[in-house]
């Protein structure tokens, strides 16, 4: 595409472009002549948006980050409606379901990128840290309302639950597993604190 086309949304159409080729083909193969060949674009847009490659990177984990803080705002007001593990289970397969596998690989695979993201998150894995925490507020909201017991250190359930799912997660050349599958992990991690609703 000629560089004087404008793109509407170019930044969107780049962080979609650069998912599509890590869901497809694995960090190894982002680049940024792969993103901006994958968006229909000219290798300038990108710099026009970006200071280099890795501040995009930065960029697209931190838009994939903001992702999860709505996803938690959702979870905490599905607390006290249908099942604690149906709940979890359903957070756990969008979490994983979407390219947040795939963006823990690149965070993984870029030494550069893992320390510019260091400044926002300076510690855990980011992506996995902001997963863990909307786990965890979860949690402590149905903790409040007696549907787990009141002493349940939801600070280690959330990583647990984070972790089993990330591993079932993991190889993106299997095929997904199936909800009953996450939904069998997340009641053997809960069964210990989960209670009865109050009456």
């Amino acid at each position: 595409m000629p560089t004087g086309v404008a793109i509407h949304d170019a930044r969107a159409q780049l962080f979609d472009a650069a998912e599509r080729i890590l869901l497809r083909d694995g960090p190894s193969a982002l680049t940024s002549r792969a993103v901006t060949t994958e968006a229909g674009c000219a290798k300038g847009v990108l710099h026009r948006h970006f200071a280099d490659f890795d501040a995009f990177l930065a960029e697209l984990v931190q838009d994939r980050i903001s992702w999860i803080g709505s996803q938690a705002t959702s979870l905490r007001a599905s607390a006290g409606t249908g099942t604690v593990a149906g709940n979890l289970t359903g957070a756990l397969m969008e979490l994983f379901g979407s390219v947040a596998v795939a963006i823990v690989g690149l965070i993984t695979f870029r030494d550069d990128l893992r320390a510019r993201l260091r400044q926002a998150t300076p510690t855990g894995v980011p992506v996995l840290t902001e997963a863990t925490a909307m786990i965890a507020s979860y949690l402590a909201v149905e903790r409040d309302l007696g549907r787990i017991a009141a002493d349940a250190d939801v600070d280690t359930l959330a990583p647990t639950l984070i972790g089993a799912g990330h591993l079932l997660f993991a190889d993106r050349e299997v095929t997904r597993p199936e909800a009953e599958a996450v939904h069998k992990v997340v009641t053997m991690v809960i069964a210990g604190v989960l209670r009865e609703p109050p009456r």
